[in-house]
């Protein structure tokens, strides 16, 4: 009876050890393949769904409602995208500053947020083409009089923690990382997070994406008691981010977002988002 018990309980292990490493192994193939060849085109046509990550609170690109609806720019044109292949895109919030390490672990398809191109990313993942022009602004009260970088001398900074204008501050620190007190700024999961300690003058000043500022300041009752300084960093340019060698999605992706510069549904996108479009190298392109 001893003897049938133990070997009943090694049976049930040694099934239970394998439908667990199959189960592993189905979901990272069907979601990627592999990391240095993944065919994240063949399951999304045929599963004719793909996930894309997102900060949800990254207004106008892509921030939920207060009815828990995930709208904004990005979510449009995504889901114009891949209409025209017959694909559904589900909006998966995420921690910003882990947005790589979920892309390659299969936890979503795709980075589309307000994605800046910039080296360190290159590095890791591949990117659509260019759809959006962007720059850095320091954001502050008026009543801190700050007109250029030179006035952070000594004040508290604040910025999105994995965003790009992090890695500009880290990257060219004489520009702004120097002047600020204790030469590190205060990093914030959301950038609402980062706008109610400016609120409450524990930072006096917020590098964020321009756009964000300007449609988050439009939407304050007290718009007029911010300024917002132009950065002397680069300006940027917006992509999706995908995953190493998943070249097949990013010519689908490419050729989605070319056709809505040429047919005009990139146009009425960024009209309704942002009343002008704003530089967009397509729509340069599609002239």
């Amino acid at each position: 009876m001893l003897k049938s018990f133990k070997r009943l309980l090694l049976v049930t292990s040694l099934l239970l050890i394998t439908l667990g490493l199959s189960g592993c192994g189905v979901r990272y193939v069907s979601r990627q393949g592999s990391q240095e060849n993944p065919d994240t085109w063949s399951t999304v046509s045929k599963q004719k769904k793909i996930v894309v990550g997102l900060d949800d609170s990254f207004v106008p690109m892509g921030f939920q409602t207060k009815s828990g609806k995930i709208v904004g720019y990005d979510v449009d044109v995504a889901k114009a995208v891949f209409k025209q292949y017959g694909i559904k895109v589900d909006f998966q919030p995420i921690d910003w500053s882990m947005n790589v390490t979920e892309l390659r672990n299969g936890t979503i398809d795709l980075i589309w947020n307000g994605f800046s191109i910039n080296p360190q990313r290159a590095k890791k993942i591949t990117f659509s083409e260019p759809y959006l022009i962007n720059d850095q602004v320091l954001v502050s009260k008026k009543n801190q009089h700050i007109k250029s970088f030179a006035d952070m001398k000594g004040k508290v900074a604040g910025v999105q923690s994995g965003s790009a204008g992090a890695m500009d501050i880290d990257n060219q620190p004489k520009l702004l990382k120097d002047k600020i007190k204790g030469h590190q700024p205060i990093l914030y999961d959301t950038f609402t997070d980062a706008f109610i300690d400016l609120n409450a003058n524990r930072i006096q000043g917020l590098l964020i994406d321009s756009i964000y500022a300007g449609y988050y300041l439009k939407h304050q009752p007290n718009e007029s008691s911010f300024t917002s300084t132009p950065s002397e960093f680069p300006k940027e340019e917006y992509a999706v981010g995908m995953r190493k060698g998943d070249t097949v999605l990013k010519k689908k992706i490419d050729q989605g977002l070319n056709r809505l510069a040429k047919n005009g549904e990139l146009h009425k996108i960024n009209m309704k988002w942002f009343g002008t479009d704003r530089g967009s190298p397509l729509m340069k392109n599609a002239k």
